[in-house]
């Protein structure tokens, strides 16, 4: 078949490798002029099955309320923006339910843990050098009745093969030498062996570059206008520069896909989620961390790359705007340096690469795979914070959808028909 991908980030490009693998031809296209240069560029560089909770906790509406506006607040709703979310924002709270919550952590932690499985295949098989480090990831709680809350779903995700390991406060600082200035502030925390980190950015590039190797056609630089929908089926997409026809479609465009699937007649119940990372340079820093780490209560990642540290965070509900905001970049500095006393002494923050993008968060948690209820295009969007981790499992089994072939992991969950 000749198969379209719309969407040039980590989850467009693992859908194509797969498709190629399955001898189709593919064509690639984006709007930016290289790969990965929107939600995949400067992520919290974690590959992780251990942190697959929806954000939408049972705790989620009380924090909401609690940081409205606030710039220093991790999970930020900006005022303007309850207008546009009021059906999705209820959706969003109603999901939060203990009940759901605890299912679809379950739905996300087995499609992690199979997608980790699928990325190791992909590094052995292609050889990429992403910075990549399997050393596991440590997740740090301070407050005892978060650790408890954490515990419950380490337990939950544990069924779906995702292993932990309790530690003290003192076996966290023999873990990870970087916190022992804080171990007095720790309750404990949690070691996933499992898990593991990289450049998101390096690995998608390196691969796409394999990937036209294999013969996929990158249209970089172009921008879908429009699908033209006939007698129930995708036959055909306008860019700003042409009209391309195929057999099928995948809609993997992020935060951007519910616009383009309203010109199909399909509704997509995701929304943009800004987060916001900042890379520092810390070669030859003894007090920089060697582990990735997850703050849990202040909702920040730290992962080493290298001689770089990259710092990730927030989620602000703020519509399409892209812009960077520096108050929120040094907020996301103060509070993942706040771990590391030491070393917050040696760096320059102003020396900091500062990043934000648009993360599309299902109104539930889990990502949309599969058939779209239109004949030719097919999904594979709504990650949220999870794209890097769901990037090679979700591009298989959407591969496998289009090819008819059954998943080889349980979908249910996964797909637009729990919607229904």
């Amino acid at each position: 078949m000749n198969i379209i991908v719309m969407g040039g980030g980590l989850v467009g490009v693992a859908t194509a490798w797969y498709l190629l693998e399955g001898g189709h031809s593919v064509t690639l296209l984006d709007r930016a002029p290289e790969l990965a240069s929107e939600a995949s560029h400067a992520n919290g560089a974690m590959l992780h099955a251990s942190h697959t909770e929806p954000w939408n906790t049972p705790q989620a509406l009380g924090q909401l309320l609690r940081w409205m506006g606030r710039e220093d607040s991790p999970l930020l709703l900006r005022p303007a923006q309850l207008p546009r979310l009021m059906g999705w924002g209820l959706g969003f709270l109603r999901y939060s339910r203990p009940h759901h919550h605890a299912r679809n952590t379950a739905v996300n932690a087995r499609l992690a843990t199979y997608s980790l499985q699928r990325m190791r295949e992909l590094e052995a098989e292609t050889a990429i050098d992403y910075t990549q480090a399997h050393n596991g990831i440590l997740k740090i709680f301070r407050h005892p009745e978060e650790m408890e809350t954490a515990r419950a779903s380490s337990r939950l995700m544990a069924d779906s093969g995702v292993r932990h390991e309790t530690l003290s406060p003192a076996g966290i600082s023999q873990r990870e030498p970087a916190l022992a200035d804080i171990q007095a502030e720790l309750a404990g925390g949690f070691f996933y062996p499992d898990d593991a980190s990289g450049d998101a950015r390096l690995f998608c590039q390196r691969l796409g570059e394999k990937a036209v190797e294999r013969g996929l056609t990158l249209r970089l630089g172009e921008s879908v206008q429009r699908l033209h929908v006939k007698a129930g089926r995708l036959r055909a997409i306008d860019t700003d520069q042409t009209t391309l026809e195929a057999d099928a479609f995948v809609l993997a465009t992020g935060a951007e896909a519910p616009y383009l699937a309203r010109q199909a007649g399909l509704r997509l119940p995701i929304k943009p989620v800004k987060g916001y990372s900042a890379t520092l340079p810390v070669g030859g820093l003894e007090a920089a961390p060697r582990l990735p780490i997850i703050d849990d209560g202040r909702k920040i990642v730290i992962t080493r790359l290298g001689d770089q540290l990259r710092m990730a965070g927030t989620a602000e509900f703020t519509g399409y705007d892209r812009r960077i905001r520096p108050q929120r970049v040094e907020h996301v500095l103060e509070q993942g340096l706040a771990n590391f006393p030491a070393l917050a002494r040696q760096v320059d923050t102003r020396q900091a690469d500062q990043w934000a993008c648009l993360r599309p968060m299902t109104i539930d948690g889990p990502p949309i795979l599969g058939p779209s209820g239109i004949d030719g295009l097919y999904l594979n969007t709504g990650a949220g914070h999870l794209g890097w981790t769901f990037a090679a499992g979700t591009g298989r089994v959407v591969a496998d959808m289009i090819d008819q072939r059954t998943p080889d992991i349980d979908v249910s969950g996964l797909t637009l028909e729990r919607y229904q």
